[in-house]
């Protein structure tokens, strides 16, 4: 891939911070696109900032697609609830022969963003990778993880930069199962640290929110299988407790977002749980009931 060849995010949150700076820095030329006006600000007046890595990053900022350039590769790191308007700018940035890459938390973005730009302009994949926002415009690294993609014609040059910015990058033949693994430990952590304002490690120190940890994890597991999905490992409430260990002081994106007053990712995972197992002719009621409890929460 040619280091002139623009990269396009779209985010300015942590994640499209993190991929941003490091794209940069390893000599990339990388716009970011998104609506956060704090942040554009922030981004245009320094730069990202990586707290732990030292200096500032300059990127090119954009606040429509008509200020952003014409693209043959971009990324898609903005919360499910704003997957519709990514689609739309992309339609207007993206080139014909172009692709946007998804790693996105929850199921369906891939389908929103192929219903605008075509299935061949799609790829899909998942992160492990943590970061949260420090301030507008400075990104926090939360923990290294691996970035997994899904097979597609058009992805190779853009898996080579991600890997030339000091990702672990590995091609996966069964993405959908990596996505379900992702999105059983979503579940499992996302709407209890939210409801109970903790970090995740907090988690697996109370033995009722530890319990239901474990239940909602196996919840997406059961539903997945009755879809005839296999997920990535074989116990997914051990996986759940896992990542919950590893990130323990981390606080999850969607506790963040609920201390902001933004809209959630509740939909597009347990939400989308639920709608998984009505569509399998079974039920999630623990999804559910957190599905419920977190958009309650929103409201308040």
């Amino acid at each position: 891939m040619d280091f002139t060849e623009p990269i396009l995010i779209v985010g300015t949150g942590a994640l499209a911070m993190l991929f941003g700076a490091r794209l940069r820095r390893a000599g990339f030329s990388v716009t970011l696109m998104g609506t956060w006006r704090e942040a554009i600000a922030a981004l245009r007046r320094n730069g990202i900032r990586v707290l732990g890595e030292g200096g500032a990053y300059r990127v090119g900022v954009a606040s429509s697609p008509e200020e952003a350039p014409k693209c043959r590769y971009a990324l898609v790191l903005v919360k499910s609830w704003q997957t519709e308007r990514a689609a739309r700018w992309l339609s207007a940035a993206l080139l014909p022969d172009g692709v946007a890459l998804t790693l996105q938390n929850g199921l369906g973005n891939d389908e929103v963003l192929a219903a605008a730009l075509g299935a061949e302009r799609v790829a899909v994949g998942v992160t492990t990778t943590g970061a949260s926002v420090a301030a507008p415009g400075v990104v926090r690294p939360g923990g290294e993880g691996v970035v997994s993609l899904g097979e597609h014609p058009r992805i190779p040059p853009l898996a080579e930069a991600l890997r030339r910015a000091g990702f672990v990058v590995e091609i996966a033949p069964d993405v959908k199962s990596l996505q379900w693994g992702k999105l059983a430990v979503n579940a499992a952590i996302n709407p209890l640290t939210a409801l109970l304002g903790v970090p995740n490690g907090a988690l697996l120190e109370d033995p009722a929110a530890r319990l239901f940890m474990r239940r909602a994890a196996q919840e997406v597991a059961r539903t997945a299988a009755a879809l005839g999905i296999d997920l990535p490992f074989e116990d997914p409430a051990a996986a759940a407790e896992d990542v919950a260990r590893r990130t323990a002081p981390n606080f999850s994106s969607m506790l963040q977002d609920l201390r902001r007053g933004a809209p959630t990712e509740i939909d597009a995972i347990c939400g989308a749980v639920v709608r998984a197992a009505q569509k399998a002719g079974t039920s999630a009621p623990l999804n559910a009931a957190l599905w419920e409890m977190v958009k309650e929460r929103r409201k308040a």
